[in-house]
């Protein structure tokens, strides 16, 4: 569950984003530790997805906290 939209997110409570993000965060992790050891990655556009997911979220804070 990667990918999520700008409109979710934004009806997201800033409890429900913070545990989103960690929970995004370890799945990045993880993908990345089976990136770097040379595995096969199941779904290879994953890491790009998570990444670009985060950067979502992180804008999203960013707004509301202005």
């Amino acid at each position: 569950m990667a990918m999520i939209r700008s409109e979710e997110i934004r009806n997201m409570s800033p409890h429900e984003l913070l545990d989103e993000l960690e929970s995004l965060r370890t799945d990045l992790i993880k993908e990345r530790a089976i990136a770097s050891t040379g595995g096969a990655p199941e779904n290879p556009g994953l890491i790009r997805d998570l990444r670009r997911t985060v950067a979502r979220i992180k804008t999203i804070q960013r707004e509301r906290g202005l």
